[in-house]
């Protein structure tokens, strides 16, 4: 399949003439991201992680266009677009389902803590076709399978370079490419990413940086 990063956190999957978009926040491209978009995933309801005015007019705009969300999510857009709200799905941790032709794994559960005073929020990570795992905000390891491309969540507000590491060693797979990364100026990523590709690189996994609009088969 390609995968094309857009800015922070958002993919767009093409496969067969078909395509799956993760996570169009308000930091990225939502309008590029979507275009021609069959399905959306998105991992929990921060603004960065999903652009509730874009994907609502999405939603309208594309009679064909499936979302799959935590409840909370799936609620809110239900209630922004209620002519669209039977392809608007609720999805928990441990679910098996196909969206755009792509066959789809849910983990997780919980967004990572950013501070006790701050109310965690529900997130769920994505595998796609057996490939392509995305975290959200959250370092949860998907158990029980092989992920083939990580991506890895370089810097948050929840986050430290060492868990970032640690997450790509837990996770083992063979290529890694950094979402999350908004935040950061070139020299902060330069160095987080250094750590990244020099440690993973001991534990089998090849890190590569990727800009937004930049495109990779995987």
């Amino acid at each position: 399949m390609k995968l094309t990063k857009f800015t922070h956190a958002c993919v767009r999957l093409e496969k067969d003439g078909r395509v799956l978009v993760l996570d169009p926040g308000t930091l990225s491209e939502t309008e590029t991201a979507l275009a021609g978009a069959d399905a959306v995933l998105v991992t929990h309801e921060h603004a960065d992680h999903v652009d509730v005015d874009a994907v609502t007019a999405a939603l309208l705009g594309n009679g064909a266009l499936a979302l799959f969300a935590p409840d909370g999510v799936a609620a809110q857009l239900r209630g922004k677009a209620p002519e669209a709200a039977g392809r608007i799905h609720a999805v928990v941790t441990g679910e098996d389902f196909e969206a755009a032709g792509f066959a789809v794994r849910s983990f997780g559960g919980q967004h990572a803590l950013i501070h006790p005073t701050i109310p965690v929020v529900a997130n769920i990570g994505y595998l796609i076709d057996s490939n392509v795992y995305h975290p959200g905000d959250s370092f949860v390891v998907p158990d029980g399978v092989d992920v083939k491309t990580l991506l890895v969540p370089i810097h948050a507000p929840w986050n430290k370079v060492g868990e970032v590491v640690d997450f790509v060693i837990s996770v083992r797979a063979a290529k890694a490419f950094p979402i999350h990364d908004a935040l950061l100026n070139p020299n902060g990523q330069g160095l987080i990413e250094g750590h990244v590709t020099r440690i993973g690189a001991k534990f089998g996994t090849e890190y590569r940086h990727l800009s937004s609009g930049d495109s990779v088969e995987v």
